[in-house]
C-alpha cells in the first residue's frame, strides 16, 4: 500500500492552521503499542525529539496533559510537586480518549475536546523542532516547540525521568 503524504483534517491540524502556525505532516504505520520507538524510527527521527502527549489525572480525578520527550518517563511525583497536586497519575484509556477527544496513540494536545492545563517538560522547549501528535494513530506534525507555549501556554515543568 502506497504512504499517503497528506492525511485529511483533524481538530488538532484545524487548530493549528486558525493560529497560522507552519508544521508538516509526517504519516508512519501506526503499530500497536510501538510508541514513539516506532515513529522515530519508520521517519528517521531521533526519539528523543518525538514528543508524547499523555493524559493524565490529579487526585480530584481533574484531567491534565503533560507533554514528555519520547525517551523519558514521566516522574508523577516530581510533577505533582511541581504543580502543587497530591498526586497525579496516568488516565485509563477510556477516559483520556473522553477528555481528549482522540484515541490513545492519536492523542494530540491541539485541539482537545475538552480545555485542559497542559505542562511540557522544559527540555522539550530547548529543541530545534519537534515531532508531536496530529491528532490520528500513525500521523505526527513536526513543528517549533514554541508553539507549545504560544498557542497551549503549555507551562515548562522538570519531571523527565529515565526510560
Amino acid at each position: 500500500m502506497a504512504k499517503k503524504d497528506h492525511v485529511s483534517e483533524t481538530p488538532a491540524t484545524q487548530l493549528l492552521k486558525q493560529h497560522k502556525v507552519a508544521y508538516t505532516e509526517h504519516v508512519y504505520d501506526y503499530v500497536d503499542h510501538g510508541g514513539t520507538t516506532e515513529s522515530a524510527r519508520q521517519l528517521g527521527v531521533d526519539e528523543h525529539h518525538v514528543v508524547k502527549t499523555l493524559v493524565m489525572e490529579d487526585e480530584a480525578a481533574k484531567p491534565l496533559i503533560v507533554l514528555m520527550h519520547g525517551d523519558r518517563q514521566v516522574s508523577t511525583k516530581n510533577l505533582a510537586r511541581q504543580i502543587g497536586t497530591k498526586k497525579v497519575s496516568p488516565c485509563k484509556p477510556e477516559v483520556a480518549q473522553r477528555h481528549s477527544g482522540y484515541m490513545v496513540g492519536g492523542t494530540s494536545p491541539f485541539g482537545t475536546k475538552k480545555a485542559m492545563p497542559i505542562y511540557v517538560e522544559s527540555t522539550v522547549l530547548a529543541l530545534p523542532r519537534i515531532y508531536i501528535n496530529g491528532g490520528r494513530r500513525g500521523y505526527l506534525v513536526g513543528l517549533s516547540p514554541q508553539v507549545l507555549t504560544e498557542v497551549l501556554n503549555a507551562k515548562p515543568v522538570q519531571c523527565a525521568g529515565a526510560e
